[in-house]
């Protein structure tokens, strides 16, 4: 990665200075408690960083989808109350996130202190990338840092916007700890992968990963299909998969990938089968030729499990994005129980294991196996097109080493 990092910034010149943080706080709320802080605690190293060294830092962070306009469901409230609990220094929240108020609250912050402003997403402005908006932002310091990797494939007035308004007035936009430990661990997953390298994609569709999986093919020494994309391959091969999810148009798609890919990209040989997504649902577990018409395709099969796991194992360098089947329901859990455990086992003895966000990470989560493993991203989207060999706006417009 060619861009500046917060590590790369003197500590001793951050005293007084007010620093703009734009981190990822999109944490789940019920009832107006917090019931997972994982992306709060992921952000707290490049918060205190700045705290330690005595910067004023202003957060900014979007929390849902409350579609520009304020909503009580959608407040950080509870974020700032999280925060204040968890780092050694005065949190205030600002109910505002931009004006007048804002700027107010700002200007009084004393050297060491914190700051979070209300929902960026509260202003229509900030996901139409609006330049005033972000100018607005830049104006209340002189130094950003963009830690919201799971916000950085969008181009955002609070993320693109603020860095290109900041680098205009003459400050810098430099990558915060968690942003630059997500961009090593992608990036060098795929640019120089100790061998055998295994990617493992999984989830409902082939149409949402055409781009990792074409990305990574070429790549890999194998590639390992899960989830109810399978179901799509194996109409590709003239497989019955009863009433299993497909998508349709995309199965002369999976029939060129399986041409690619040759031995490399391998498929379940067989599955766990149901009637119906339930809890209590009868399972069968069945050869992928002997799906039956009223069968749903719901998990991998014990064979495969087995397979998997023993290629997984055998590897030195991991990716994985997607469960093997409906992880969130107790009998199609196991398939992706297992695989997350092979990869906990190799990373275990020395292998690099990345996880893409969003599903695997919860599938690491169910499996208890996170610690072990070399690094879970917080990032599902921005993984997803970091792994496709796509640029991220939140990353590109961040300052070069070289400026």
């Amino acid at each position: 990665m060619n861009k500046k990092t917060l590590s790369e910034i003197d500590a001793a010149s951050l005293r007084g200075r007010t620093v703009v943080v734009r981190a990822d706080l999109n944490v789940p709320i019920e009832g107006g408690e917090i019931t997972d802080d994982q992306r709060i605690r992921a952000s707290l190293q490049t918060i205190q960083t700045l705290t330690q060294a005595g910067a004023r830092v202003v957060l900014l962070s979007h929390l849902g989808r409350p579609k520009g306009k304020p909503s009580p469901d959608f407040s950080l409230a509870p974020v700032a109350r999280r925060l204040d609990e968890l780092l050694d220094c005065p949190v205030r929240f600002v109910p505002h996130p931009d004006g007048p108020e804002a700027a107010a609250a700002v200007g009084g912050l004393s050297d060491g202190s914190v700051a979070l402003l209300e929902n960026t997403r509260f202003l229509p402005g900030d996901t139409d990338n609006d330049p005033g908006l972000a100018a607005s932002w830049a104006a209340l310091g002189d130094l950003f840092v963009n830690d919201a990797f799971g916000a950085a494939h969008r181009a955002h007035a609070s993320t693109a916007g603020l860095a290109e308004a900041m680098v205009a007035r003459g400050g810098e936009a430099v990558a915060g700890h968690l942003m630059a430990r997500e961009l090593r661990f992608l990036e060098e997953a795929l640019r120089d992968p100790e061998r055998p390298f295994v990617a493992i994609v999984g989830g409902a569709k082939i149409s949402s990963k055409i781009g990792v999986i074409s990305a990574l093919l070429p790549r890999v020494d194998r590639l390992l299909i899960g989830g109810a994309m399978a179901n799509t391959f194996f109409r590709a091969l003239g497989l019955d998969t009863g009433a299993s999810l497909v998508e349709e148009d995309s199965i002369e798609l999976a029939r060129r990938l399986i041409e690619q890919g040759g031995e490399r990209l391998v498929l379940p040989v067989d599955c766990i089968v149901a009637a119906e997504l339930d809890a209590n649902a009868v399972t069968r577990a069945v050869a992928r030729e002997d799906v039956g018409p009223g069968d749903r395709i719901l998990d991998i099969g014990p064979v495969t499990r087995e397979r998997f796991s023993d290629t997984v194992r055998g590897a030195r360098s991991i990716v994985w994005n997607g469960p093997m089947g409906v992880f969130e329901v107790a009998p199609f859990a196991e398939g992706t129980v297992q695989v997350a455990r092979a990869v906990a086992s190799a990373c275990d003895d020395g292998a690099i294991g990345v996880l893409g966000g969003g599903d695997s990470a919860a599938a690491a989560e169910r499996a208890g196996v996170v610690d072990r493993l070399t690094h879970v991203s917080t990032g599902g989207g921005a993984s997803l097109e970091l792994l496709a060999g796509d640029v991220l706006p939140g990353v590109e417009s961040l300052t070069d080493r070289s400026a």
